[in-house]
């Protein structure tokens, strides 16, 4: 990794485990331990936001450019040598648990949540870059699995070659749909690959035949990808989804870079946006939150399978 990306990770409160792999506080991890504030995933799926492990096994490749990210980029495709998932993720709960030594010292600190935060029960591979890029993606997910933790895996689709042969699948599988036709996803995207729109659509038929709780997550980006409600729901459509969430865009983090503000929509958009598309595929509305810009779509009977275990 080129030096000038290792030292703005560092800057970035990223902690490194080898080469590749990278954990990151979630945002909501803090509030949930200082304000008493969760994640909207609590909200949906019972994930406790205090015992979140955001992390990637690849921070520093990805097969899109996506205008809407916040994550730190300058991706590299270059050769590297990868950790085994059991010394990988041994690593970054260490990492993490060294991120939060200092929470205590806040009057607000729930020390409770904070003796639980040490012990993580839910694993979100999502922080950066594109995961499916790791060549030891099943085995991560089989040793998350392993020491009974949950998994979300967040994905732009496009190594559907990946998803096929992944075994044991996440808890939980998404697929980032951020635009509604290629010309659409050309601009939004930016890939970096010359077959990503296609490869995206192998993906969406892919979902139905693969044995896990899938989410489409539409993250709308305003004057650029939101509307074209029938044209999204061709493609959810295809996928059939367990849920849908669309969810938008945010001016945080280095899309300040590219973005404004006013690129950001209001929940109020979302939700409108969100009921035409249910309305469009009849589905219902099940949940929203409002600070995370963010409502879930399914069928009128899918609320009793939200919650995990």
């Amino acid at each position: 990794m080129r030096q000038e990306l290792k030292q703005k990770l560092d800057r970035q409160q990223y902690r490194m485990a080898g080469e590749t792999a990278a954990v990151k506080l979630c945002h909501w991890m803090r509030q949930s331990l200082l304000n008493k504030r969760h994640c909207y995933k609590q909200e949906f799926y019972g994930i406790g936001s205090h015992r979140c492990l955001q992390m990637t096994p690849v921070v520093h490749d990805c097969t899109h450019n996506c205008i809407f990210c916040w994550r730190v980029r300058g991706f590299e495709s270059a050769e590297r040598k990868w950790d085994s998932p059991h010394d990988m993720l041994d690593k970054l709960i260490e990492h993490q648990r060294k991120l939060i030594t200092g929470f205590p010292g806040d009057a607000r600190c729930d020390m409770a949540k904070y003796k639980e935060a040490k012990d993580p029960k839910h694993v979100a591979i999502s922080l950066a870059g594109e995961p499916t890029l790791y060549p030891y993606l099943g085995e991560l997910i089989e040793e998350c699995h392993k020491r009974g933790m949950t998994t979300f895996l967040v994905t732009n689709g496009t190594l559907p070659e990946v998803l096929e042969r992944l075994d044991p699948l996440p808890s939980q599988l998404y697929v980032t749909v951020a635009a509604p036709n290629k010309y659409v996803y050309k601009d939004v995207c930016q890939p970096r690959i010359p077959d990503g729109w296609e490869r995206l659509m192998r993906t969406l038929e892919l979902l139905p035949s693969l044995g896990t709780r899938t989410v489409i997550r539409h993250t709308l980006v305003r004057e650029y990808n939101l509307g074209w409600e029938e044209e999204y729901a061709k493609l959810d459509e295809r996928a059939k989804p367990t849920f849908i969430e669309p969810k938008g865009f945010v001016f945080v983090g280095d899309a300040r870079q590219r973005m404004s503000i006013d690129n950001m929509p209001s929940h109020q958009e979302v939700a409108e946006f969100g009921q035409r598309l249910a309305t469009s595929l009849g589905l219902c509305l099940l949940k929203e939150k409002r600070d995370s810009r963010v409502v879930l779509l399914g069928e009128s009977d899918a609320e009793t399978q939200l919650k995990f275990d």
